[in-house]
């Protein structure tokens, strides 16, 4: 089983477009729970995720969350991020076969400008990222947000795409 966790503020509509996306893993019976860690959000953020049945915390300790985790495997995306192709099937493959953390390959339909990609750090959760929860309980610290989990080292890459979040607002 896979828990899905993202971190909000204000990201109302990115939201409901990851939350849909990730549907089909729920009734595959992948996806087990879906956790949002929101930072102060003033929009409906948390009536969209209470209507998707996700957990909406707005304050917690990281160590806490991991914990009540019900997946084996956390899959950490941002707000706007949607799984794309046959993502249910190779992720379900890849627990499996009990791999280590792994991210999507970058999107071959969005992809920034050369311009952008030269100017702009891609943020660390573009790709999401793949991890055991007990591996993820052996990293946390107080303080820490979702991408301080991220490294790509020795981490498998899926065929699968992941379109970004900024490219949710196209």
């Amino acid at each position: 089983m896979l828990t899905i966790l993202m971190e909000t503020r204000d990201s109302e509509t990115r939201l409901a477009q990851s939350l849909a996306a990730l549907v089909a893993g729920a009734v595959e019976g992948l996806v087990s729970d879906v956790i949002i860690l929101d930072h102060g959000s003033q929009d409906a953020s948390g009536r969209v995720a209470d209507a998707a049945g996700a957990r909406f915390l707005t304050s917690w300790e990281m160590a806490d969350v991991i914990r009540s985790a019900r997946g084996e495997w956390l899959l950490l995306i941002e707000p706007g991020a949607r799984p794309l192709g046959r993502w249910v099937d190779e992720i379900a493959e890849h627990m499996a076969i009990g791999r280590g953390p792994a991210c999507f390959s970058a999107s071959r339909r969005h992809r920034r400008s050369l311009l952008a990609r030269l100017a702009l750090r891609s943020p660390v959760l573009e790709q999401g990222f793949l991890i055991k929860r007990t591996q993820a309980a052996g990293m946390t610290r107080t303080g820490m947000t979702l991408a301080d989990f991220v490294s790509r080292r020795g981490v498998h890459r899926l065929s699968s795409e992941l379109m970004p979040a900024w490219a949710s607002g196209r």
